[in-house]
This record gives C-alpha cells, sequence and structure tokens, in this order.
C-alpha cells in the first residue's frame, strides 16, 4: 500500500531532515489532534540509513502508530509487556518507555553487523521531564553510550508542561520560549490547530458562551506547578450539589442528538456524583486507578457507542482517539491554553455524518481554542493573549494582556522581547525590556526581578529599601498608588501643563507636572514618566501637546508606589516605582 503525505507532513518531515543534519541537537515537532503524526513518523522510519526507536508512554500509542507503519506494507517490531510483545530485531521498533527502561540489554548491538539506533522519536514527548533519572533520560543515555550522534526526535500537539513551561527554547519563527535551559532546544515545525479546521482535517468546535450554571474557580489558588488542590476543589463543589445536578441535566438534554459526551471532572469524588445524574447504562467513569482491562473494556463500549458518556478525571487529555465525540462538557479549571487544546482536542477528529463538536465549558476558563500558549499562568482571570510588536527588531511577543470593549490594549504582562538573531550556532535574544529596573550606575534597563545589573554587575538598590529610607526620613512622604488621574493645567505664566495626581487608599495624593512645549519638555515627559508607565513600550509615543496626552491617557499605568520630598509649597516627586515584588502590600 502506497501513502500519500499531506503538504504540511512533507514540510515537517523535511524540516527533521534539514535539522539533524546540521545539528545532534534534540529537536521537536508540533502537530494537533488529527494532523497525523503517525504518519510522519512512519515516513521517518522509512527513510532512516539507521535503525529507529520510537517510543511512547502508553500500549494505546504504541499498538496505533506501529499499525499505520505496517499499513504501508512496512514490517517493524514492538517492545511492549502490555501488548505481550518484546521483540526489537526489525530496523524500526515501537516500544513504551517503561517496557524498554526495564529491558536495555535488548537494545545493545548483539554482533559487529548490527546497525546503531540513529534516531529516537518520542511520542507525546510533552511527558519528558528534566529529571535526569526519568525512565525517558535512562534510555536516551543507554543509546547515546551506544551512538554519541544519536538524533532525537519529540513529537507533540501541546509542548508546554505546567510546572515547568516550554519543553524548548527557541522556536523555528525566531522566538525564544524560555532562558532555561531544555532537553528539546529548538521547535523546528508548528502546525496551527486553525490551520487543520480551515482545511478541513478537523470538525469545527461550537463553544456554547454562556451555560445556565457554573462553577466558580476563581477563589481558588494554585500551587507551584500550576495545580488545583484536590481537597480545596473538593470543598468548593460539595456546596455546590445543586449546580453539579443542574448542569448534568442540561448535557443529558442538549446531547439527546449527539453521539458521544466526554465529562471532565474536577476530582474523583465530583466524577462519582456525575455518574449518579447520568442515565444508568449508558455511562462508565475512569479514573487513575481504574484497572488496565477495565478501563481498555469501558473505552471500546465507548468507542463502539454502546456507552454514550463516558467520564474522566486527567485520565484522557491525550493518546485517546474516539472520533465520534461530538460533546465535551468541561467541569473542571484548566491550568493552561494546552491542556484546554488537549481536552476539546478529544472532539475534534473527523468522523461520519459529524458536522462539528460542541463545547460546554461550566467552569468559567474562557480560553481562545485557538490561541497560543503563552507560557505562563494567568495573571488576571480576564486577561487574554496579545500579540505586542517590538520597537527595536520588529517581533511580534505574544503575552497575556488585558483589552477594552473596543480591543484596544490597556495593560499587558510581557517583560522582554522573545526574538533573537542567530548567528551560526550562536542565538542572541533581543534586549528590548518592556518592563524593567534601571540600574542607578549605569542607566541600563534590568528585568524588574534582578539584583545586580547585568551590563556594569554592580548590586541594584533594592526596592524595598528605597520604600524603608524615604518612611524613615521626615521630610519624605511614600504613597502606596491606589490610583492615577491625568488632567490639562496652566501654570503662574498661564502655561499648559499635564497634571498628574496619584492617590492613595486613604484619600492622600501627590501632584506632579510636565510641559511639553519644547522637545526637551517632551523628553523630560518621556524619561520622567511616559518610559515606566506606557502599557505598550512599544508604540512611540512623543506627545508634543498637553491635549494628546490626555485624550490617550489610557496609554498608561499607575505606579505601584510614588515617593516625594517635602519644599517649601509643594511635594517634589522623587521616585516612582512600577512593577514591585517585594513585602510591602500593593494599593486594591
Amino acid at each position: 500500500m502506497t501513502y500519500q503525505l499531506r503538504p504540511y507532513q512533507k514540510n515537517a518531515v523535511n524540516s527533521v531532515i534539514q535539522h539533524f543534519r546540521k545539528t545532534d541537537d534534540p529537536a521537536l515537532l508540533v502537530l494537533p489532534t488529527g494532523a497525523g503524526k503517525s504518519l510522519v513518523i512512519s515516513e521517518l522510519g522509512r527513510i532512516a540509513r539507521g535503525r529507529v526507536l520510537v517510543l511512547a508512554h502508553v500500549k494505546e500509542l504504541v499498538e496505533q502508530n506501529h499499525a499505520k507503519y505496517e499499513s504501508y506494507d512496512l514490517k517493524a517490531s514492538i517492545f511492549s509487556a502490555g501488548l505481550g510483545r518484546k521483540e526489537a530485531s526489525e530496523q524500526v521498533v515501537f516500544g513504551s518507555v517503561q517496557s524498554v527502561v526495564r529491558n536495555l540489554d535488548c537494545f545493545n548491538r548483539q554482533s559487529n553487523e548490527d546497525k546503531d539506533f540513529t534516531l529516537l522519536v518520542i511520542d507525546e514527548c510533552h511527558r519528558v521531564s528534566l529529571e535526569k533519572d526519568s525512565s525517558y533520560h535512562k534510555v536516551i543515555r543507554h543509546l547515546q553510550a551506544l551512538n554519541p550522534r544519536l538524533k532525537v526526535l519529540g513529537l507533540t500537539a501541546t509542548p508546554y508542561r505546567l510546572g515547568m513551561g516550554w519543553l524548548y527554547q527557541y522556536h523555528c519563527k525566531g522566538t525564544v520560549r524560555t532562558e532555561e535551559k531544555r532537553f528539546f532546544k529548538d521547535c523546528i515545525f508548528e502546525l496551527p490547530l486553525s490551520y487543520m479546521v480551515k482545511h478541513g482535517f478537523l470538525t469545527p468546535a461550537e463553544v456554547i458562551d454562556a451555560p445556565v450554571v457554573f462553577y466558580d474557580f476563581s477563589q481558588l489558588t494554585t500551587d507551584a506547578f500550576g495545580r488545583y488542590s484536590e481537597a480545596d476543589l473538593n470543598t468548593l463543589l460539595k456546596g455546590k450539589t445543586r449546580a453539579t445536578t443542574q448542569i448534568i441535566q442540561h448535557v443529558v438534554k442538549i446531547a439527546k442528538d449527539r453521539k458521544g459526551v466526554m465529562i471532565f471532572a474536577s476530582t474523583v469524588d465530583h466524577a462519582k456524583e456525575i455518574m449518579g445524574y447520568l442515565p444508568g447504562g449508558e455511562a462508565a467513569l475512569i479514573i487513575g486507578d481504574t484497572p488496565n482491562k477495565e478501563r481498555a473494556r469501558l473505552i471500546e463500549s465507548f468507542k463502539q457507542q454502546r456507552l454514550k458518556y463516558l467520564v474522566n478525571v486527567s485520565v484522557l487529555t491525550t493518546g485517546f482517539d474516539a472520533p465520534h465525540v461530538d460533546l465535551i462538557a468541561i467541569l473542571r479549571p484548566t491550568e493552561s491554553v494546552s491542556l484546554y487544546q488537549q481536552i476539546v482536542g478529544r472532539g475534534l477528529r473527523l468522523a461520519p455524518d459529524k458536522t462539528d463538536c460542541l463545547v460546554m465549558d461550566f467552569a468559567g476558563n474562557r480560553y481562545d481554542l485557538y490561541s497560543p500558549e503563552i507560557g505562563a499562568p494567568k495573571p488576571d482571570s480576564r486577561a487574554v493573549p496579545v500579540t505586542v510588536p517590538c520597537p527595536a527588531c520588529g517581533h511580534n511577543n505574544s503575552f497575556w494582556g488585558l483589552v477594552d470593549n473596543d480591543g484596544d490594549l490597556i495593560e499587558h504582562y510581557g517583560r522582554r522581547c522573545q526574538g533573537f538573531e542567530a548567528f551560526d550556532s550562536e542565538r542572541v535574544q533581543c534586549d528590548f525590556r518592556y518592563r524593567f529596573k534601571e540600574c542607578d550606575q549605569c542607566g541600563t534597563e534590568n528585568d524588574i526581578a534582578a539584583r545586580k545589573c547585568h551590563q556594569c554587575q554592580k548590586p541594584m538598590v533594592d526596592p524595598d529599601q528605597k520604600l524603608r529610607d524615604a518612611l524613615n526620613l521626615k521630610n519624605c512622604m511614600v504613597i502606596r498608588c491606589s490610583g492615577m488621574e491625568m488632567e490639562a493645567d496652566q501654570d503662574r505664566q498661564q502655561k499648559a501643563r499635564i497634571k498628574i495626581t496619584y492617590h492613595d487608599e486613604d484619600g492622600a495624593e501627590i501632584c506632579e507636572y510636565f510641559r511639553l512645549d519644547t522637545p526637551a519638555q517632551q523628553g523630560a515627559f518621556y524619561h520622567h514618566f511616559g518610559k515606566y508607565a506606557l502599557i505598550n513600550r512599544a508604540e512611540s509615543f512623543r506627545p508634543s501637546s498637553v491635549d494628546i496626552v490626555i485624550q490617550q491617557q489610557k496609554k498608561f499605568r499607575k505606579p505601584d508606589f510614588v515617593i516625594a520630598q517635602k519644599q517649601k509649597h509643594y511635594w517634589q516627586v522623587l521616585d516612582k516605582l512600577f512593577d514591585y515584588q517585594g513585602k510591602y502590600r500593593k494599593a486594591e
């Protein structure tokens, strides 16, 4: 049987060939649900000169990838205890990571005629941690000991891991994802989910925006890994029995004309409660402790449509394929765009007579399915992904931000431009900063958390020390800024000027004035106020009149603290602290 690669699959394969011709650095491909990862793996296995090992974390993926490969009249081995086979004789081997790591001797050279493994492919590579003693890293080290030039390729739909962030450092379109070291250095190809839907390779998702009842998880906090405490979730949900009843009744009503329904619950207790409200004999529950045989039986019954509802808790977000699913009900908070995409992705595969997939979100997640992953938790429940260009290099950055009703940017949370330039094997990140702390010694702009200037290496002045010093002086005032107003004003000579008033929570205020008649005055306004307060420093803003500033005052943000010194008849602003991260409380 011959097969035809889609254009984007050819591009993905070519990107792998080009990358590994230049370097042995591990790399990954980002291909969304339904993009045909198995076919890309098959083509790479077919054209490889040495031996190829394809790893997956569950037997279903091993079996699926192997079946796809052999469907093209190619021969491969399976090494998976879960599938009852431990064979490694063929050029291409599909294995489960658990079975392979326990039997590494089977992947040694058996004779001098044997070829080394030259390519290791890791499916669902977002499961590869940074822990050097993990199963994946043990397999990698073993194969690298036999062949130091082993190529390692990862495939995933979601190159982001909670608690760790991005899986790779550099994106093929010139973006620095993280300055921290990662096992996978480069993302060499990424296909947007929107492309798959637009070109008819996936089913469109119809998000039902306003369910009749929903849970409010906004008051719950997450741990350092972006996860919600099961105890906190259970405490909140125990008081929502009536809401859960109404939600499931609504789901059942909407599902009347649907073929397959997946329900994502918050906790095991929550899932069990949900099961009690679903029609008897039509639903199954799968959790982490469900025995493998029972899980396989229930999944097969669901795939054969003997069951209509499948309830689960964090176990069927990847590696699960049931194309007939046409309704997704989300009853849990999701911690990232990636996880949201994984959940909704269970319902996007094509199937006969399937025209769309309904997505009902009862947890207030409000993610845009086609938005990019930002790489950090939402700093505000209202935040959405925004594109912010860099004035220095022109790179379009993706940050969390806030927009008004007109769609205009009113705040973003980016710190530094994510663009980079490559010089041979060295990559240099653009040094433009949207949020910064200025060095008192040399004036260099540093990250807001920097303790030492990256240019002159002198210690940065601690914001808390600035506040303590000011509070200890009799003629100084510090206000915790809760609001800022800008208005047109006149000085004693009736010259127009801007009056900026900073308020604290108790009604105290400090005023600051700027004239804009000359280029020098305009420069002073920018250097003493604008470059710190502009929400989008990427936007050129050198106003020539007071009226222009007043009309566009929403372009500016308030400081967190204002420090002023008493003069004879007024308070003179000495310093303004933006992006404060110290121990003192900020204004509500």
